[in-house]
């Protein structure tokens, strides 16, 4: 079974998932780590949000979250197929839906549910190890530049030797803008602090949690910061694996 946790030498071509067990493994990640999915509709220019909520392999069937923007659940009502997208670690997750969904609620709250998909594919597209910092890890950091100022502070949710995902109290969506170089990014890592430029790459607001998340790639590093950075998810690497085996 395909597995993001371990390290790769480099990108590997996209697969298609046909096993039951393949694919409820990977749904069930995203749905506990509570990735965001992109929802696409046939012949729409247009992008809509939603989460995994449910997996239920006994039943054969998943439930999606409310749509951002609601609009799109007027396509759902309308029968039309769309395509979903998500993201975990560097692994691209995207399934179709040709059947018609059901609207429904779970726990008290909306939601959409489907037959599970038959197949998945699943493409992992990063080749550097992304580590995941534990509650007890997360990194102060704060971003600032020319077209951000004052500057905002967040907490660091994982890094690689590329770039490192990041996210900021309340909703700061409308001061940061995808595809911006931000000139001053620093980080308190426990082995010493690091400072570099980064350009954001992805940004999402979760109002559920009251959190705007966003993911950076370091631009242009210093070597000294370079190192700095590979120690550290090295570190966490060895963390991560010790705890495995235990």
């Amino acid at each position: 079974m395909p597995n993001p946790f371990l390290e790769d030498d480099g990108p590997q071509p996209p697969k298609v998932l046909t096993a039951p067990l393949e694919i409820f493994a990977n749904l069930r990640l995203l749905q506990q780590s509570h990735d965001p999915l992109i929802v696409r509709f046939k012949d729409r220019n247009l992008r809509f949000q939603s989460y995994l909520v449910e997996v239920n392999r006994e039943r054969g069937v998943i439930a999606l979250d409310e749509m951002v923007p609601r609009e799109g659940e007027r396509y759902l009502q309308n029968g039309e197929p769309f395509q979903v997208e998500a993201y975990h670690e560097g692994v691209r997750i995207a399934w179709e839906c040709d059947t018609p969904v059901q609207i429904g609620e779970l726990d008290g709250m909306r939601c959409y549910w489907s037959h599970m998909p038959q197949r998945i594919s699943y493409h992992q597209r990063r080749n550097a190890y992304r580590a995941t910092l534990g509650p007890g890890q997360l990194v102060d950091i704060e971003i600032s530049g020319k077209s951000l100022d004052p500057s905002i502070r967040g907490q660091m949710l994982d890094i690689s030797a590329t770039g490192c995902r990041v996210r900021f109290p309340g909703d700061v969506s409308s001061r940061l803008q995808p595809g911006q170089v931000y000139e001053r990014f620093s980080a308190a890592l426990p082995i010493g602090a690091m400072s570099t430029a980064v350009e954001l790459r992805h940004l999402y607001h979760e109002e559920k949690v009251g959190m705007t998340f966003a993911g950076l790639r370091f631009h242009r590093m210093s070597g000294l910061d370079q190192r700095q950075v590979e120690r550290f998810v090295y570190q966490l690497q060895r963390e991560a694996r010790r705890v495995d085996q235990d």
